[in-house]
């Protein structure tokens, strides 16, 4: 029964939970809310492989029999990607207001998920605590650069916004692929080797699919919520019919686009970006086109365009 409970708050802190929830939101709640945590998480996402390429260090069942592991995992162990994604999700959201009893709710969430990985035997103290730190550290930094960046990016054309996207997610990807240098004639311990199969997983070439699949969402969902931005953003409110109606749409939408996902580089970026565009731009014209949601503010300029008839 407690293991079971570990698992649970062990979810809680997984892209598993975080990508769906983000999602809906996006499309039937709060869109620039959801919009401003997606790019958070996925630049946490990138880092955190960054940083595991880095540090390349193993995780506690792979090196202690004594240590059971409850998950099978082929990635390396520091930091962990759970302790540090729970900071930026559940602080962010618990950010956007003053009540503390939420502010509690949140850190004890945030403690809790980061035992579960250490009870579950797939992450040391250590690699959990330097998770949160850098967790929380991101977290402050973004919500104290966020009132400078995003004015500072909506001034900007559109082109211009479309062109950084791509240029801030390859700048990434190039760090990545400076950390795996290093790795390139690495070769897996027989000792790690064994205690992944033996918790039922198995190893897999240390490259840089994941860091290109984080890099290319967070590429897709800047693009597009600046397409979507430009088009006036959409209207999230209706019926609970019309909200629900929204999601099947957009899962069509992204089922055309997943099965050409892969463990090519190149192709898990691109596959990734669309995804992200599609999310963040493509549902959302096609819930307005569908009726499904409607557009409020008309778009009265692009970015970057003179405001000179909004000043008369």
């Amino acid at each position: 029964m407690l293991t079971g409970f570990w698992h649970v708050m062990s979810f809680l802190g997984s892209a598993a939970f975080y990508v769906p929830l983000i999602v809906v939101l996006f499309w039937c709640v709060a869109p620039r809310l959801a919009a401003r945590a997606a790019v958070l998480l996925l630049f946490g996402a990138f880092l955190n492989t960054l940083l595991k390429l880095v540090f390349h260090d193993p995780r506690p069942y792979w090196t202690d029999p004594a240590v059971e592991g409850e998950q099978s995992h082929s990635s390396f162990g520091m930091p962990s990607g759970h302790a540090q994604n729970a900071p930026v999700a559940w602080g962010f959201f618990a950010a956007q207001t003053r009540r503390r009893l939420l502010w509690a709710a949140a850190a004890v969430i945030v403690v809790l998920i980061g035992a579960s990985r250490v009870h579950l035997g797939v992450h040391s103290i250590g690699q959990v605590l330097g998770g949160g730190a850098i967790g929380l550290t991101l977290l402050v930094a973004a919500l104290g650069l966020e009132p400078i960046v995003i004015p500072w990016w909506n001034r900007l054309h559109l082109a211009v916004q479309m062109a950084l996207a791509l240029a801030v997610s390859l700048l990434l990807l190039g760090a990545a692929w400076g950390a795996l240098q290093p790795l390139q004639d690495w070769q897996w311990p027989n000792a790690w080797v064994r205690a992944i199969r033996a918790a039922g997983g198995d190893i897999e070439p240390v490259n840089l699919v994941e860091a290109a699949r984080a890099a290319g969402g967070l590429c897709g969902v800047l693009a597009g919520t600046s397409l979507l931005a430009a088009r006036g953003w959409f209207d999230p409110g209706g019926k609970p019919w019309r909200r629900l109606a929204r999601i099947p749409v957009g899962l069509v939408g992204a089922a055309v686009v997943y099965p050409f996902a892969g463990t090519n580089v190149v192709q898990s970026f691109i596959v990734q970006a669309v995804l992200g565009v599609w999310v963040t731009a493509g549902a959302p014209e096609a819930f307005v086109r569908l009726r499904l949601a409607g557009r409020p503010t008309p778009a009265l300029t692009r970015p970057g365009d003179e405001r000179t008839g909004l000043r008369q």
